[in-house]
């Protein structure tokens, strides 16, 4: 039925397996798999990872190593990532990290890194590839007289850590407001090929599952009741450069629904996370759409905002990512939101078929984009990663429209977001069809990579780097071996160089 009286554990059996953190954590043993729940600072488990973090810093402290294979949705918060990286307990990570902590220890080679399309993490826990799942720590915000789980503020891979675990541990957490229940949509239907059939959702406001997620009991060794708020960072105030990267998303979306390739309402609106993605959404506060959708990985507070404003007629999604602020706005009043979104697990708000058929318009940040449209939205100077591909790869290739925008410098105008030849590419050129900065739109559909290359550097390069942009660009179609995508391999692919003069890719 749902929660009632002072409870949130409302199953007798299950009442009986509440016990402490360190405790609970005792079911968990080196070397071990453990899917925890999390999905961009919302939902994550935050008592058993901090006692898993104190046993291991006392088997450190005795010479002794206890390390772990993490999965989770995405990223989550300091009491797990942070904490566990701290203690040097993570042998193994995915499928995406933004924890500063982690990411030193990745970059350093200290912890193994499998960094992939969010929409691929269930499925392939499923096929087997990566092995067993022994424990599944998840928060939930209660539980029912029958047993079945009322999710937390992230769906993320819940339900799949839920099915494949051994053995689960339940945090309850009582700050996670009641008012929850009846939020989330839990699709049951997915299967592997050959029984993998079509999923009946047409609209973002479909409902296709049931609001709970099954749980077999005899698996729950532990519960753990909590009572700690989610930990995200709050959004900066929109910058002169992000207002005006909205202004031009804006002014395009007016373009389209002109020339009728877009309905007044736009289509379901995806959009990634961050400064210049919340400022974006901020900005179609004044546009002149309206009766709007999302259907996206996260609700942010530009969404809450479209949503309070009556421009946004419903959000679905897999988890919040709002600033404190607006975590604590929506928990006070979330019976007036609760009819408004919808959260499921991320292989169907980031299913690449749901996406192509509902027709998403992808906004995603990026590190860097070449003259051609290739984006790079993972790694520094090419081999250092900043967080991961998340599930941006899942909308962009998927998308009605695929947007990528950025200022168009960074570390205070030392560095070009626009450079000849992207270091790493997370998207192709044929995954981007807009890419937006500061200085202007490039419409790179339909062009071929040298009219793409004119484009970007007139409309999307600072004008600082122009002159450099178009040096290269110049060289480049007097010295490259094809014209079709012109480059100077001794600047930017020398190995394919030494292969032309040594006919071998031997050092």
């Amino acid at each position: 039925m749902g929660l009632t009286g002072n409870s949130r554990i409302q199953n007798n059996q299950l009442r009986q397996k509440v016990m402490s953190a360190q405790a609970a954590a005792e079911f968990i043993t080196s070397g071990s798999t453990v899917g925890m729940s999390g999905f961009t600072g919302s939902g994550y488990p935050k008592a058993v990872p901090l006692a898993l973090a104190a046993r291991m810093e006392e088997k450190r402290a005795a010479g002794e190593k206890f390390r772990l294979r993490v999965w989770t949705g995405a990223s989550t918060g300091p009491e797990l990532d942070g904490a566990l990286a701290k203690a040097d307990g993570i042998e193994f990570r995915l499928p995406y990290n933004s924890d500063p902590i982690a990411r030193e220890k990745i970059n350093r080679g200290e912890m193994e890194y499998f960094d992939m399309h969010l929409s691929q993490v269930a499925p392939m826990a499923w096929q087997g590839f990566l092995g067993p799942l022994d424990t599944a720590v998840v928060e939930v915000t209660g539980i029912t007289p029958d047993g079945a789980l009322i999710p937390s503020s992230s769906v993320g891979n819940n339900k799949t850590w839920l099915d494949r675990a051994d053995k689960i541990i339940l945090e309850v957490n009582r700050w996670q407001n009641p008012a929850l229940e009846g939020m989330h949509d839990i699709y049951y239907g997915t299967a592997l090929p050959p029984n993998r059939v079509p999923i009946p959702l047409i609209r973002p406001d479909d409902r296709i599952g049931q609001t709970t997620f099954r749980c077999d009991p005899n698996k729950v060794v532990a519960i753990v009741e909590t009572d700690a708020p989610d930990r995200n960072l709050p959004f900066a105030a929109p910058d002169e450069a992000a207002l005006a990267i909205a202004g031009h998303l804006i002014e395009f979306f007016r373009h389209e629904v002109a020339r009728g390739r877009l309905p007044a309402s736009l289509l379901p609106l995806q959009s990634g996370v961050g400064n210049i993605a919340n400022a974006v959404l901020t900005g179609l506060l004044d546009s002149p759409f309206e009766n709007m959708t999302s259907y996206t990985e996260v609700i942010q507070d530009g969404m809450l905002d479209l949503l309070n404003a009556g421009k946004l007629r419903m959000a679905s999604a897999t988890s919040f990512s709002l600033s404190p602020a607006a975590a604590a706005t929506m928990n006070a009043n979330m019976g007036a939101y609760r009819h408004k979104m919808i959260l499921r697990p991320q292989e169907i708000s980031n299913h690449p078929e749901l996406i192509r058929r509902l027709g998403c318009l992808a906004m995603n940040g990026l590190i860097e984009a070449d003259i051609y449209g290739n984006v790079n939205s993972t790694h520094v100077m090419g081999s250092r990663i900043q967080n991961g591909i998340g599930g941006s790869g899942d909308f962009a290739r998927n998308a009605y429209v695929s947007i990528f925008m950025t200022p168009s410098t960074a570390k205070g105008g030392k560095i070009s977001a626009i450079v000849p030849q992207a270091s790493h590419v997370d998207h192709i050129n044929q995954d981007v069809q807009v890419i937006i900065t500061e200085q202007g739109l490039a419409d790179l559909r339909g062009l071929s990579p040298k009219q793409r290359a004119e484009v970007i550097m007139t409309n999307c390069a600072h004008p600082d780097y122009r002159p450099m942009l178009r040096d290269y660009y110049t060289r480049a179609r007097q010295g490259s071996y094809g014209q079709q995508s012109p480059c100077l391999p001794g600047e930017a692919l020398s190995w394919h160089q030494r292969f032309m003069q040594t006919g071998s890719m031997k050092m």
